[in-house]
């Protein structure tokens, strides 16, 4: 391990997958940044880090802005030190049939996931090739394969995949890793506007997941988190290009 800490930014962390991440990063003794566009939610997540005995930042970011984006991390690296590790986690769902979805619900989706993706990994690779070691994951799903009523969101995340394999090519050589997780069911706020969208009851979405999941329950954010800790461990070096489907079974 480095005398300092790997200073790590999770992006759209405020709460779920990338508040549990941000938590699990700080407890395996990372500096962590928390980004999320609303700067009071995440300053929250930072407050119960730094409480438990972590060091965490909390910056608001939109990460489809070149200019904000530039200045998050550079003031990640004035405060915490060189990014090290990047967890693209910020997210959004505008959910419609294809009929239905506006371009504006299109582009809204594909500049968070993907542009965002691009935006921060870019700022965040020139700390991390300069400094020989870095870690890259990006949060990918199991609507990569399709799902109806998610034209966009799926081909974000689908994208998200071929963007996560052409960075460990390409950054491989200095020292740092990409990979993806894909996570299927997991209880967030957005599997609950999922929900609501498809107009039934969030519980009774729930069970009937649940009962066709081979672990027969569904995922919480920690489970998430877990793997990207392993990820984004010292330990991961020879793990890159990869897709890790997180679904308590097989994929088809």
């Amino acid at each position: 391990m480095s005398a300092k800490p790997r200073v790590a930014i999770v992006t759209g962390a405020a709460q779920g997958i990338g508040a549990a991440t941000a938590e699990r990063l700080a407890r395996e003794g990372r500096a962590v940044a928390v980004l999320d566009l609303q700067e009071t939610e995440a300053q929250k997540v930072a407050d119960g880090i730094t409480a438990a005995g972590g060091t965490a930042i909390a910056i608001g970011c939109d990460v489809s802005d070149p200019d904000q984006v530039t200045t998050a991390v550079e003031t990640v690296a004035e405060r915490l030190g060189p990014p090290a590790i990047l967890v693209n986690n910020a997210g959004v769902i505008r959910d419609n049939l294809l009929f239905k979805m506006s371009v504006e619900d299109w582009d809204t989706v594909m500049n968070v996931h993907l542009r965002g993706a691009f935006l921060m990994s870019k700022a965040a690779q020139a700390y991390m090739t300069k400094e020989g070691w870095g870690r890259i994951v990006n949060l990918s799903s199991s609507s990569a394969q399709g799902n109806r009523g998610q034209a966009n969101y799926s081909t974000a995340k689908a994208g998200l995949q071929g963007f996560t394999k052409t960075l460990a090519i390409e950054l491989g050589k200095f020292g740092v890793t990409c990979n993806a997780v894909a996570p299927g069911f997991v209880e967030t706020a957005m599997t609950r506007a999922t929900a609501e969208r498809m107009g039934i009851k969030y519980e009774d979405m729930k069970a009937f997941r649940e009962a066709d999941i081979p672990v027969r329950r569904v995922g919480v954010p920690e489970d998430i988190a877990n793997t990207i800790a392993f990820l984004t461990d010292e330990d991961a070096g020879y793990v890159s290009g990869q897709i890790i489907y997180l679904a308590g079974g097989p994929l088809d």
